[in-house]
């Protein structure tokens, strides 16, 4: 294994320095397609520079104490990461354009901070994640806090991929940690590590806030990548991500609705019937995660149909 590593990097290796010698030699003769190489790589930026922190941060209108060192340091991290991560972010912004505005609508439907929209891109990069511990959809819900705030999850439904109720199920979790913590930053907290546990984890270190406790290093950095997500989505460009208008990940909002009350054979049928591709049925409906459904109990589904 560690032969082949050696290989391959000497071939890389290699590669870059014929490219350099072309690129600073002219390299008149050289083939187009290494002409269009030496091209990308003079034009990428050489003059890489840290993110100011020199101004207020916040996190759902809780600032962040920045005159603690320590805080400070947290923040670049997540920053830095997350700001020359170019194509997790790229993609991330591409995709908040399809998300955000509903996030937005049940967010406030909900009494929930706007902020807490950038949870699911810290959660699953805005797509229907499953964890390697079993949690599963944009909000990386686990299957019995699913049931609990009300989502179906069985063989054949899993709401947890259901965008709009997996958001409202999340406003819920969200309202019930706030009422247990009292601020929107050990919420946020609470999301990642669960309530139980950060309340447990408070009481025996006597923190007072989320900066006072010594966490997991999944949490210990989490709140910081919210604020490091909500900076750079917020102003791309200020970071150097520039979109045009055809880039930008449309909302699935062109459909209509057909109500299914009994059940259903198979789904691949039904989409023929509809007019459309399986495929496209599941990229409407995620919450289907089977090719039948049984519904013994005869419940009314909502399935969205792309016009």
């Amino acid at each position: 294994m560690q032969k082949m590593l050696y290989v391959y990097s000497l071939a890389v290796t290699l590669l870059l320095a014929a490219v350099l010698l072309v690129a600073y030699s002219g390299g008149e003769n050289a083939p187009e397609s290494v002409k269009k190489l030496v091209s990308a790589f003079k034009e990428l930026p050489q003059n890489i520079q840290p993110v100011s922190l020199d101004r207020d941060f916040d996190f759902a209108g809780e600032a962040l104490p920045m005159k603690n060192f320590d805080v400070r340091e947290r923040l670049d991290r997540e920053l830095t990461v997350n700001a020359y991560t170019h194509g997790t972010t790229l993609l991330n912004i591409k995709a908040m354009y399809r998300y955000f505005p509903m996030f937005e609508r049940v967010l406030k439907e909900n009494g929930i901070p706007d902020d807490f929209k950038y949870t699911a891109v810290a959660e699953s990069n805005l797509r229907n994640a499953v964890s390697p511990a079993g949690a599963r959809g944009i909000w990386q819900f686990m299957a019995p806090t699913a049931q609990q705030y009300g989502l179906e999850v069985n063989d054949e439904v899993d709401e947890r991929y259901h965008p709009e109720k997996a958001t409202a199920a999340a406003c819920k979790l969200l309202r019930d940690y706030h009422r247990q913590f009292g601020n929107w930053t050990l919420t946020a907290a609470a999301y990642n590590i669960g309530g139980p546990r950060l309340g447990r984890e408070k009481e025996a270190q006597r923190g007072k806030t989320f900066y006072d406790l010594q966490l997991n290093e999944e949490t210990s950095r989490y709140v910081f990548r919210l604020v490091a997500i909500k900076e750079i989505l917020a102003n791309p460009q200020a970071f150097g991500f520039v979109l045009e208008e055809k880039d930008k990940y449309s909302p699935l909002d062109e459909y209509k609705v057909v109500e299914v009350k009994g059940p259903v054979a198979h789904w691949p049928d039904f989409a023929q019937e509809q007019g459309i591709s399986y495929r496209m049925l599941r990229l409407y409906n995620p919450w289907i995660i089977a090719p039948k459904l049984t519904n013994k109990a005869g419940k009314t589904y909502e399935v969205r149909i792309p016009k």
